[in-house]
């Protein structure tokens, strides 16, 4: 949550909005009373309770445009937040005005509807210890198990279990890509847009059965919808899970995959991913369900997906003030990073390597790969240089490229980019691998050192026009900032000596033309990087 203040506060009636930010309006007289503003409340502190105001606002996903919309909502919001949270909702509470001054109670004209909760003592909501490297593995087994008791309590309709049908998913997912189109160019950019909106299609597609199978299984429940984690509050007695959704069914009448997706996600964004991949286990496993392994990734990237479009919302939000739009931004810009990464790779660390002959446009789409994906990437150009000890951005003299591009020094190159590459992936974090990979053998020496460390990996091979290669090869000459030593002299010479990938297998490298406008490559790279994930793994069932 964001915090606010009065003067950029939405607009509420004046006369709420002052009588809530003063302390003597509260029968127990607090100290003080701080304003929060999230995208669609305000939230006003007064220690020991916590008092929420509904704004009125229309989303489409949800609307509090109303009185009676706001009085309905709040009162959902108690009764559903008592399944998990019952000491912490203590009631709805109308705001009258009587005699022109404003009052609790309904002995005049109700103006507005607060929901009325107990405070939680600050230092223990699972954000503020995760950021604090305060969560072990036993508080996230003990969140798995009051989910998995919160779950069998749950007894599905056949409303509920309907939005586990693929023509019921879309409604959510269409939705979230129409109301993100508009921050194309803002927060999320056209190859991610695109490549999300084809994988999210191709899922549905490949996994007719699978998701057949959650509603024959009765995995579709009325579940909590939201579990962020500034939502779950973790002392040594006591775990609390707050804040569900109220606002619209069917974010609640979902997959417990999903539900429990929205966590796993959560952690993954803070840099938790061991946490992240321990929790999905454990859900499994207490759950004895088979079938949520392979849902997890798509559930996450649809939860991501989700938070971006919020913070999106927030980001241009008339109501908050410049530095918090700015900052929504960037979380929002963050969050969309999220399904292209799990798209593409999934939940585990990948080593990408961008390889191709001389001028196929390959360190260019690798950089931009990077971009779009938040993933380092490590150029054996670069490296090669740094290592010969020579300046990075002016073609070497013969003399010295005689020494640098030796047998020896070039294995030596590679050996130094697998080092790289295997460091990071076991630091949790995936990387991406520029180079030419000319030679069948420098690929086998890298896919088995990978596979022997249990790593992932995919290749993605460059190709482009030979008009393309002689022009981006001509225009190097004049070019500063330019790294490679490769010129238009080269071209016959490398060309002779490059060995296409025939042992690779279509799952193993994928094939980008780049002869086109960079965005259009990046967008084929990301598309085909994910049909090589979803078709070469096994068959849901």
């Amino acid at each position: 949550m964001l915090n606010s203040n009065k003067r950029n506060a939405p607009a509420i009636p004046q006369l709420v909005l002052d009588f809530l930010l003063d302390p003597k309006s509260y029968p127990h007289r607090p100290k003080r009373v701080r304003l929060v503003q999230t995208h669609s409340s305000l939230v006003f502190i007064a220690s020991p309770f916590v008092f929420k105001v509904k704004m009125p606002v229309n989303f489409g996903f949800l609307d509090f445009s109303t009185l009676e919309k706001r009085r309905y909502f709040c009162e959902r919001e108690v009764e559903l937040n008592r399944r998990l949270c019952p000491k912490v909702y203590l009631g709805v509470e109308a705001l009258s005005v009587h005699n022109g001054r404003i009052q609790w109670g309904e002995g005049g004209e109700v103006v507005e509807y607060v929901v009325k909760m107990r405070k939680l003592s600050g230092g223990h909501f699972l954000d503020e210890l995760v950021a604090g490297g305060r969560v072990v593995e036993g508080d996230i087994d003990r969140i798995a198990g009051v989910l998995k008791e919160f779950y069998g309590l749950q007894k599905p309709t056949d409303e509920i279990e309907s939005w586990g049908e693929i023509a019921r998913l879309r409604i959510s997912t269409d939705e979230n890509f129409r109301q993100t189109s508009r921050f194309v160019g803002h927060t999320i950019s056209r190859p991610a847009f695109e490549a999300l909106f084809f994988y999210t299609e191709r899922f549905y597609h490949r996994h007719k059965a699978l998701f057949a199978s959650r509603i024959e299984e009765h995995r579709i429940l009325d579940c909590h919808g939201d579990l962020h984690l500034e939502h779950i509050h973790i002392t040594a007695r006591t775990l609390q899970i707050y804040d569900c959704i109220e606002f619209n069914d069917r974010f609640r009448y979902v997959d417990v995959a999903n539900d429990a997706a929205f966590l796993a996600m959560d952690l993954d964004y803070e840099g938790r991913t061991d946490l992240a991949r321990h929790f999905a286990a454990r859900m499994a496993s207490v759950l004895s369900d088979e079938g949520m392994p392979r849902l997890m990734d798509f559930y996450k990237s649809y939860r991501a997906y989700v938070r971006g479009k919020v913070e999106s919302l927030h980001s241009i939000s008339k109501t908050a003030p410049e530095p918090e739009r700015l900052a929504a931004a960037l979380r929002a810009r963050r969050y969309f990073r999220l399904p292209l990464r799990y798209s593409v790779a999934g939940s585990d660390p990948l080593a990408l390597v961008v390889m191709g002959g001389i001028g196929s446009g390959k360190s260019a789409l690798a950089h931009a790969m990077g971009a779009e994906l938040g993933w380092d990437v490590y150029s054996s150009d670069r490296v090669r240089k740094e290592m010969g000890g020579v300046p990075l951005f002016q073609r070497s003299s013969r003399q010295v490229r005689k020494r640098l591009y030796t047998t020896a020094m070039t294995n030596e190159t590679y050996d130094r980019l697998l080092t790289l590459a295997v460091a990071r992936v076991r630091g949790g974090d995936s990387v991406i691998l520029d180079a030419t990979f000319a030679r069948r053998g420098h690929r086998q020496r890298l896919t088995k050192a990978l596979e022997k460390g249990g790593i992932q990996w995919r290749f993605i091979e460059t190709e482009a026009s030979i008009s393309a290669i002689r022009k981006r090869l001509t225009a190097r000459g004049s070019a500063t900032g330019e790294v490679s030593d490769a010129r238009m002299e080269d071209l016959g010479v490398l060309a002779s000596m490059y060995e296409p990938p025939v042992e690779l297998s279509p799952g193993q490298c994928v094939k980008v033309r780049t002869t086109g406008p960079l965005d259009e490559a990046v967008t084929t790279a990301l598309k085909k990087l994910a049909i090589a994930r979803m078709d070469h793994e096994p068959p849901s069932l």
